[in-house]
């Protein structure tokens, strides 16, 4: 039951007070002046506290200021006398929940205690979920090369440095770049994330650097870019080896001078911009091939941070294999599954093309198939795409002609394809040999949708 201290020199206020909120089921202490009533804070929790202004020894605002000093952030309701209105007005800009005068008006009392202990849930509800996101935005291992990133993130991400992050699709870049702006000195201001490869490259330009009315027919209005939006935080340009050259020579500029201009105009605008890139592709023999500028290259990689797939880090898949176990069956609400030495034995001899984002999918299959405890024949059954194991060989006798096997496989196929790009449309498409639109419909034709 909620515990409430009532600091007050008047025995008959704190009689009353008892009286009434013991009625509510409220656990009561008392305290008949402020000196008591501080040594009592220190030394116990409270839900909530009310507190009288004028007392011997020590006054309200002499135990409120002490608090704050202390770090105590109980929720405080002020009880003051007719003459004291200003001072009461005063503790609540010092802090205090609210206020009420004396005598007090008990059904105020009561929806004032109340409306106390709801603040102290959302704090405390607000509090565990921040733990929850920093929780969920850990780098996840103790292999030698993710002990290497982590101790390149705690000396760089201080500084003003630009990093490129290279490492195939799935492996875990975006979470690299979030760490180095969360422990950067711009950690309060915005990250701004963009997939350069999900953007057509004829609206690249208008995305990073906003456009004026008219620029364009679709220009109805103004819009800020992502530079524009990420001023005085960081800009993450996601697979930024597939951003077109016109949109690189303006990325280059912008890198130099600290200045963009939008599409459609000549005014320059000043950007304060931390940016951090990263690339699936070999920039290098992009470069090599004309499809990247080498200028741009040398200023966005001033520190290059390589990124394993899973399969270069087999070691690390028990520990995140538990805590995906952790995460997904919190979000579920449902007891942990343990899961058989053999079967992590299972997951750690299996191909991880999908790296890190396909064994997340994996183990949330695994959570949602298996019984109580996940076992090898489990992973056997369930680890394969759609569901199905990676190494059994298809069974023909559920086909009933060739097109209902034809469709099977290219349904496989394509969400593999789809699984290894991030369900990116267009890069799909060119990696498959067709066109984005054709992809769409073979997508609408097979029922496949975004998990």
């Amino acid at each position: 039951m909620p515990k409430i201290l009532i600091v007050d020199d008047e025995k008959a206020i704190r009689r009353t007070l008892r009286e009434i909120l013991e009625y509510e089921k409220y656990i009561i202490e008392e305290a008949e002046d402020g000196e008591i009533g501080l040594e009592k804070i220190e030394k116990n929790s409270y839900d909530v506290i009310i507190l009288d202004i004028k007392m011997p020894k020590k006054d309200g605002i002499d135990v409120l200021t002490e608090m704050q000093q202390k770090g105590i952030d109980t929720p405080v309701i002020v009880l003051s006398g007719h003459g004291n209105i200003e001072t009461a007005v005063e503790a609540v800009k010092k802090g205090a929940f609210d206020y009420i005068p004396k005598p007090p008006d008990l059904n105020r009392l009561l929806i004032t205690v109340r409306n106390a202990m709801d603040k102290v849930s959302l704090v405390t509800e607000t509090k565990i979920l921040k733990k929850k996101i920093n929780k969920s935005k850990e780098i996840i291992g103790e292999s030698n090369s993710i002990q290497k990133i982590k101790e390149t993130i705690a000396k760089v991400a201080p500084t003003e440095a630009r990093v490129l992050i290279t490492g195939d699709n799935g492996s875990g870049k975006e979470l690299v770049a979030r760490w180095l702006h969360e422990q950067s000195n711009r950690a309060n201001g915005p990250l701004i994330e963009v997939n350069c490869a999900a953007i057509p490259s004829e609206l690249i330009e208008s995305e990073l650097f906003g456009h004026e009315k008219g620029a364009f027919t679709s220009a109805i209005k103004q819009r800020i870019g992502k530079f524009e939006q990420a001023n005085g935080g960081t800009l993450f340009l996601d697979e930024i080896g597939d951003m077109s050259l016109s949109a690189q020579a303006k990325v280059l500029r912008a890198l130099q001078e600290n200045k963009i201009t939008r599409v459609g105009g000549d005014k320059e605008e000043s950007v304060d911009v931390r940016v951090i890139a990263a690339t699936n592709k070999d920039l290098l023999k992009e470069v090599e091939e004309h499809r990247f500028r080498l200028d741009l290259y040398h200023r966005l990689s001033v520190i290059l941070i390589h990124v394993p797939s899973l399969n270069q880090r087999k070691d690390d898949i028990p520990m995140l294999t538990e805590h995906f176990l952790n995460q997904i069956c919190g979000e579920y609400g449902t007891p942990v599954k343990p899961i058989e030495k053999e079967a992590i034995e299972t997951l750690q001899a299996r191909n991880w093309g999908g790296n890190i984002r396909e064994l997340r999918n994996v183990v949330e299959r695994l959570v949602i198939m298996s019984n109580k405890t996940i076992t090898k024949q489990d992973v056997l059954d369930y680890s394969g795409p759609s569901g199905t194991a990676e190494n059994k060989g298809i069974d023909f006798a559920k086909f009933l002609n060739i097109q209902q096997l034809n469709d099977y496989v290219e349904r496989s196929y394509i969400e593999y394809k789809l699984d290894k790009n991030n369900w990116n449309t267009t890069k799909t498409a060119d990696d498959i040999g067709i066109s984005k639109s054709k992809l769409e419909e073979k997508l609408e034709n097979l029922g496949l949708r975004k998990r």
